[in-house]
């Protein structure tokens, strides 16, 4: 995530035992009574959502890899999308032939 703490309403994702497990959108970060931890909460974006409230190292919430009850965990910041950007048109894909084939093959464009 970087150096900077992310903010509350953002969204993260959380890795469990190196796997993408669960999006979580953090609502609330408060300091912690020990220095350079912090109790965050975060709705658990489940069917239904769940409220849970950690407490982490700032270097934790950043990024970092730490275990919980010994299974190791790690937060990613999810990028927010330009929506500007996306409202602004889509891009045409370019249609290429197969030789041989009867369909056509429609590359895939990042954006």
């Amino acid at each position: 995530m970087g150096d900077v703490i992310p903010s509350e309403g953002e969204i993260v994702l959380i890795y469990h035992h190196d796997q993408p497990s669960i999006f979580a959108r953090i609502e609330l970060i408060e300091p912690d009574i020990k220095k350079g931890w912090y109790q965050i909460t975060l709705l658990l974006l489940t069917i239904p959502t769940q409220i849970v409230t950690w407490i982490l190292r700032g270097s934790y919430i950043k990024g970092e890899p730490f275990t919980m009850s010994g299974n190791p965990m790690r937060l990613e910041a999810v990028k927010r999308v330009d929506i500007k950007r996306e409202l602004e048109g889509p891009i045409e894909p370019k249609e290429k032939e197969v030789p041989g084939k009867h369909g056509k093959v429609i590359p895939f464009v990042r954006r």
